[in-house]
Parts: structure tokens; C-alpha cells; sequence
């Protein structure tokens, strides 16, 4: 319990908040981004 109360409390806790939503947000969009790209070089047939 204690290391959730820290998680959200302390300023470290809340910077690795912060860091790991970064990191699975720019992961989300990177894939986002690279089927959209697969998808338009398909099309285009290159």
C-alpha cells in the first residue's frame, strides 16, 4: 500500500506516471503511424 501512496504522491511517483503513459502513448501512435504508412505503400503498389 505504502508504494502506492508514494506512486501518487511523491514528485518521483508522478514523474514515472508521467513516463510510462509517454512511453505507451508513442507507442500507440508509432503503430498508428507505421500501418497507416504499410497500408499507403500497398495501395500505391511500390
Amino acid at each position: 500500500m505504502k508504494a502506492i501512496v508514494d506512486l501518487f504522491s511523491t514528485d518521483y511517483g508522478l514523474f514515472s506516471i508521467g513516463v510510462i503513459l509517454f512511453t505507451l502513448f508513442m507507442g500507440i501512435w508509432f503503430y498508428r503511424f507505421f500501418m497507416r504508412k504499410i497500408a499507403e505503400s500497398e495501395k500505391n503498389g511500390s
